[in-house]
């Protein structure tokens, strides 16, 4: 697995891309906003050098209870 961003990894298997998110990757980060827990961002997108010129941008995020 190769690591995309803090909790956040990915493989390539033929033609499909397996992503994981660690859930407990980032127990205290919040979304500017206040109103989201931020699992997991990739920040701004990223290059998936496995794939010539493709990119990714991930942001998973739950709200604050």
């Amino acid at each position: 697995m190769a690591k995309l961003a803090s909790g956040i990894e990915y493989e390539i298997k033929g033609r499909k891309m397996v992503i994981t998110i660690d859930l407990d990757a980032n127990p205290d980060k919040t979304t500017s906003s206040g109103k989201n827990h931020m699992i997991a961002t990739t920040g701004p997108v990223q290059s998936v050098p496995e794939i010539e010129g493709a990119k990714i941008g991930i942001n998973f995020y739950e709200p604050i209870k």
